[in-house]
């Protein structure tokens, strides 16, 4: 990496520490920014990761996408065109150099409307792409997100600029070596567009049985077209994101709640709890009720550090 790249970076590493200065995930005065600290190798962290930039500024992490592993650090940047479910891991951190990271995520509208302001072209007949990739950082891009985070130190002219900086961010993403993965989302016709709007019906329905001739009927794709550009863009079946998505919706709610692993299941879509607790433990490693546990302790134990 060239000493501007370097110079960005420490800029950007004092800016986050400054506005995080405890470990965990962290929001921020800028509409769909956020910051992320861990002075340790953190996770597994599960969740559904939205249409979003990620740059680690220090450290280094991984996201695991179905059986596709994307690892990133200081040299890179990690795109999301769609909504996937993912498992995150931070794999390099420690507290004199902890891991520092952010995220800005977009919506197809802001997408569309670059594309439109700049005149930019996106082929809806592109090659199928995955709805994750890692490219290497580019000066201008984090010249641009840099600008952006020093927004923080002037509240006061964040309405104004951010959504120019934004832009610009995002029209640099769209410039990269695999922009056009992230502007078929936006454009009607594009195999991306019709597979997201198949994963938003998942999302809104996932504690319903769901037949794959309704979802590729939203896609406006045959089942067969259906099933094989999905599994193109999410790296898993139809079957296997709901499942995903209905795992860690019944994670989140056991954690939250007091309710029994069996009423859980049954609320997230599940008929039977043997089999719920069978999926949850290939999923999270453990079953449902020694998970808790270990979760609860970890929690405990950090609340009385």
């Amino acid at each position: 990496m060239s000493m501007e790249v370097h110079k960005y970076q420490a800029e950007l590493a004092k800016l986050i520490k400054s506005h995080t200065g405890q470990d965990g995930g962290h929001e921020t005065a800028i509409p769909s920014l956020f910051f992320s600290h861990y002075s340790n190798v953190a996770g597994p962290f599960y969740g559904v990761t939205k249409p979003s930039l990620c740059i680690v500024v220090q450290g280094m992490k991984e996201a695991l996408l179905s059986r596709e592993l994307f690892r990133y650090g200081p040299a890179d940047y990690l795109v999301s065109s769609v909504n996937l479910p993912i498992i995150g891991h931070v794999t390099v951190a420690s507290s004199e150099v902890p891991y520092l990271a952010l995220k800005l995520e977009f919506t197809p509208n802001e997408i569309l409307e670059v594309l439109g302001e700049f005149q930019i072209g996106v082929n809806t007949k592109e090659n199928r792409n995955r709805g994750m990739y890692v490219n290497l950082i580019e000066l201008p891009l984090l010249d641009a997100v840099t600008r952006l985070v020093r927004l923080l130190d002037y509240p006061e002219d964040i309405p104004i600029l951010f959504p120019l900086i934004k832009k610009e961010i995002i029209y640099r993403v769209l410039q990269g070596r695999h922009g056009h993965a992230l502007g078929q989302i936006a454009v009607e016709g594009s195999s991306t567009y019709q597979v997201s709007d198949a994963i938003e019906h998942i999302m809104k329905h996932y504690d319903r049985a769901i037949r794959v001739e309704e979802l590729a009927e939203i896609a406006n794709l045959s089942v067969s077209s259906f099933h094989r550009l999905f599994k193109e863009v999410t790296a898993m079946s139809p079957i296997q994101f709901q499942k995903q998505l209905r795992l860690q919706e019944a994670r989140h709610l056991l954690l939250i709640e007091t309710a029994s692993a069996a009423d859980v299941a049954f609320r997230v879509g599940y008929e039977s709890p043997s089999q719920f607790s069978r999926e949850y433990s290939r999923l999270f490693g453990v079953p449902p009720k020694e998970d808790m546990k270990r979760l609860r302790e970890t929690y405990d134990k950090k609340k009385n550090a």
